[in-house]
């Protein structure tokens, strides 16, 4: 075991499985007490199990930390609360929370019900928000923190889980907005957007979903061969480990792209290019105007998803 956080105490959530549980216990071969967060359920979010924490539970006290599970989900307000306090009981205080938990519904926008929109933003964004919400202020006040969340490569377009997609995006915002609220008292918040062969990314079920884009074409082979051309959770662990460590205090409000190939930073989303007028002078725009700007500010474009020709 190294020392890197010897002495902190984390919470991750998701830590049943996949990268959840690779964190966790990454955190815990540097010296971190865990507290260990899954609700045992499927990829899809239905059913509970306490087997997946207690495992991870297990895994990491072998590291030779204290570490203790909770079974709640991430969505409940109140078993948020109950997740970031019991690291304060147990360990006396937390210092670093990693939120990893999510679920998925696959579906295309025309047949994505309600209820599968709602409780994959609710799994994801909510709970991201949910345990921030909690620990936000014993962060604030000791004046020092570390906050890791998740987002996915989805957040700039993806096909068959818009939800899933939109959440992400969410969670990419609430990181930049966090980061800037908290940055002052010594409190970092950082995103990762990792690759990596998971239950969710590389079960029957989305194999089977990415299979059927190359056969529409919405995908390439070559697309379909660097999609699941993946490594091990294990293989990317260490990148949020260190957005974890005193090493990272200045690093603030950034994501990451995360994975056994490769280690990227993602910039901020920001204005590329701007046709400025005088708006005193020539008043509202008219369509003629924006017409007339499109090709200026579309230079380079290339539209992801063109329609098909009609035969």
């Amino acid at each position: 075991m190294a020392d890197r956080l010897k002495g902190k105490n984390a919470v991750v959530t998701g830590a049943g499985s996949g990268i959840g549980k690779a964190v966790a216990v990454a955190l815990a071969a540097e010296g971190a007490n865990i507290v260990a967060c899954d609700l045992g359920g499927g990829v899809d979010g239905k059913g509970a199990s306490t087997s997946l924490a207690d495992a991870t539970v297990d895994e990491c006290k072998k590291l030779g930390v204290q570490a203790i599970p909770q079974y709640g989900s991430v969505a409940d307000f109140k078993a948020a609360e109950a997740m970031i306090q019991a690291c304060v009981s147990n360990f006396g205080r937390i210092d670093i929370l990693v939120n990893v938990a999510g679920i998925d519904r696959a579906r295309m926008i025309w047949n994505l019900s309600e209820e599968d929109w709602d409780v994959v933003i609710a799994v994801h964004l909510k709970g991201t928000f949910n345990t921030i919400r909690h620990a936000a202020p014993l962060m604030r006040e000791q004046k020092y923190g570390r906050i890791v969340n998740t987002i996915s490569e989805a957040f700039v377009g993806t096909v068959g889980h818009v939800n899933y997609g939109a959440a992400k995006g969410g969670i990419a915002s609430l990181t930049y907005a966090v980061a800037w609220e908290l940055g002052r008292y010594g409190v970092t918040c950082n995103a990762i957007c990792p690759r990596a062969a998971t239950r969710m990314t590389m079960g029957p079920d989305v194999l089977a979903g990415y299979k059927k884009r190359v056969e529409s074409g919405l995908w390439t082979k070559e697309k379909y061969d660097e999609v699941t051309h993946v490594a091990s959770a294990d293989y990317l662990a260490a990148i949020p480990a260190f957005l974890a460590s005193d090493k990272a205090a200045n690093i603030n409000g950034c994501i990451f792209g995360a994975a056994g190939a490769f280690f990227s930073f993602w910039a901020p989303s920001r204005e590329t290019a701007i046709y400025n007028r005088d708006w005193d002078t020539y008043g509202k725009w008219t369509l003629d105007e924006v017409e007339k700007c499109m090709p200026a500010l579309l230079k380079g474009y290339v539209n992801p998803a063109p329609p098909e020709d009609k035969k």
